[in-house]
């Protein structure tokens, strides 16, 4: 049965989970980033341009002091695990709940206790955090596949081994 299991799963290796977590990030950052944009603008929240530049910056900070680290902390975790994982294993079962956690929390926010102006900022700032904090798996992404082609044979070479 194992056997069956195992021949069934869907994996992959370690460059292909990098892409996946560096698109979860940049997607989810940038969806929430537009959304949170269009809420502001379209709330008729006063001073929108000072409150949208706030919570850019506080977004930026939030990507330098929190999520970066978590962001290499889910890198590294995709570099031990190594080749040949479930696919949907690029992030850990409890990362997994707090995504769903906060997706269900945002939700929750925005239809029943924050005014869409408001939420709209929270939105905008999660996402740009995200979005900015993107950029280490990509480096990482980058770097594997870098190191991949350096022991690739060259073009005219014959692979030896």
């Amino acid at each position: 049965m194992e056997g069956t299991l195992h021949r069934f799963k869907p994996s992959a290796p370690v460059r292909i989970h990098m892409v996946l977590a560096g698109l979860l990030w940049s997607v989810v950052g940038t969806l929430l980033a537009l959304f949170g944009a269009v809420w502001i603008w379209s709330s008729g929240l006063s001073h929108a341009v000072f409150w949208s530049i706030a919570a850019i910056v506080i977004g930026l900070v939030k990507s330098r002091l929190v999520l970066d680290k978590a962001a290499r902390r889910i890198a590294q975790r995709i570099e031990e695990r190594g080749d040949g994982r479930c696919v949907g294993g690029f992030l850990s079962l409890r990362t997994w709940l707090l995504v769903g956690l906060m997706a269900g929390g945002g939700r929750a926010l925005r239809a029943w206790v924050l005014p869409l102006g408001i939420a709209g900022l929270l939105y905008l700032g999660i996402g740009v955090a995200l979005a900015s904090s993107s950029r280490l798996l990509w480096v990482r992404w980058a770097s594997l596949s870098v190191r991949l082609s350096s022991h690739a044979p060259g073009p005219g070479t014959e692979a030896t081994g």
